[in-house]
């Protein structure tokens, strides 16, 4: 398989004494290249400033280095306008963020939220909030066999009260791929609105938003290559406009007074306070990084990866795998006879880092039917000198527990 060969790139992809570190966690949280580093370096440094308010001439330079990262996240989505992207501390809060503002102005009792199966606890609990204050009703929308969300079951669940489904476009559990579009056309069929979670396919799909049909799209910049502590919450203008501001304080209003305040319009509504200045310039930089190898390329890279490593663990009698054969560059699987984190234990022994536990994703595991599963999943630095280390740290593992 040819690879991509950007570990030196990856100044965390080696121990402290210098050899290789088999980082296979990248679903949880990607690598830093060394060009997000630097970026984030000079922004910290020599060009830190405040943005929006200072009338000297390095926070005017800081503020159109903070904009310039949201005209190019725009870009990076196939946003319409930059007025269409709000920055946020992460997926979380972008979804937070759609249901306590567009979620609690909007449903009402006996309206239908529908989730699926598969879903992060990002994308069930606020709406459970929101649930319970509203009189809002969840419903769950089923897996295929192999443990995609099924869009046939989807069709069924979908009535006149539906108003919100929220759905992740990638698992980050199984790997699986949403075909968001046809969600999108059958959630639109009865009036209601599409999010969806786009964590782990922000990093590794060429995105075209208003082409996928969503109507609101969350992700993190740590999994995309960039800092903790920044996501973006996409979301058509129209939607945008109509949501009432999240959090109250500077930066988001027009004026106060001790009698009424009104408010700045979308996205500067949402971002109350001192932004996100430097993880927005490192977002930027992480952007071009990825943009320049090639998202599709990146998709490609993974999944081919995840592919051999499925082929290589079918072969061992002790190993049980979910999820579809072909998958977004993540691995689930559990070893008979021993529980994640012991495996996890002894693969780090060997300089190997997997997850091992419920991924935030409990419902899943009991549809899986397990407590939890060793996930391994790929990065654009990923190669099979990571597969290899694996399967000779559970090879380890066998003997070990017999």
């Amino acid at each position: 398989m040819q690879t991509l060969s950007r570990k030196a790139d990856f100044p965390g992809l080696v121990t402290a004494d210098g050899a290789p570190w088999h980082y296979l966690d990248t679903a949880a949280t990607a690598q830093k290249p060394r060009a997000v580093i630097d970026a984030m370096a000079r922004a910290l440094g020599e060009d830190y400033a405040t943005v929006h308010r200072g009338v000297y001439s390095r926070s005017a330079q800081m503020t159109l280095g903070y904009e310039a990262a949201r005209r190019r996240v725009a870009e990076f989505v196939g946003a319409d306008s930059e007025n269409e992207i709000v920055f946020v501390r992460g997926a979380t809060e972008a979804i937070n963020l759609v249901a306590m503002t567009w979620g609690m102005t909007q449903l009402r009792e006996g309206d239908r939220i529908v989730l699926s199966m598969l879903e992060h606890h990002s994308n069930i609990v606020p709406w459970q909030l929101v649930a319970a204050k509203t009189g809002a009703v969840i419903d769950v929308c089923p897996l295929t066999e192999d443990g995609r969300i099924d869009l046939g079951a989807l069709e069924t669940l979908l009535t006149s009260r539906t108003k919100l489904v929220s759905l992740a476009h990638v698992s980050n559990v199984l790997g699986s791929v949403l075909d968001a579009r046809r969600a999108a056309d059958l959630a639109h069929s009865v009036g209601a609105k599409l999010l969806l979670d786009g964590c782990q396919s922000a990093p590794r799909m060429t995105l075209d938003l208003p082409a996928l049909g969503c109507d609101f799209y969350a992700f993190s910049g740590h999994k995309l290559y960039g800092p903790t502590g920044i996501g973006v919450l996409w979301a058509r203008e129209d939607l945008l406009d109509a949501m009432p501001p999240y959090h109250g304080g500077g930066a988001m209003i027009e004026s106060v007074t001790f009698e009424k305040s009104t408010y700045a319009p979308p996205p500067q509504r949402f971002e109350a306070g001192t932004p996100m200045i430097t993880e927005a310039i490192a977002l930027h930089a992480a952007i071009d990084y990825v943009d320049a190898l090639g998202p599709d390329r990146l998709f490609a890279h993974e999944a081919g990866l995840a592919k051999q490593l499925r082929d290589e663990l079918r072969g061992l009698n002790s190993v049980r795998l979910f999820g579809p054969e072909e998958s977004a560059g993540i691995v689930s699987f559990e070893m008979e006879g021993v529980h994640p984190h012991d495996l996890g234990t002894i693969l780090d022994e060997e300089n190997v880092a997997i997850r091992a536990g419920h991924h935030c994703a409990q419902p899943l595991m009991a549809h899986l039917g397990v407590p939890a599963t060793a996930r391994a999943s790929f990065g654009l630095y990923s190669d099979e000198s990571d597969i290899a280390a694996l399967m000779r740290g559970i090879e380890r593992t066998q003997r070990i527990f017999g």
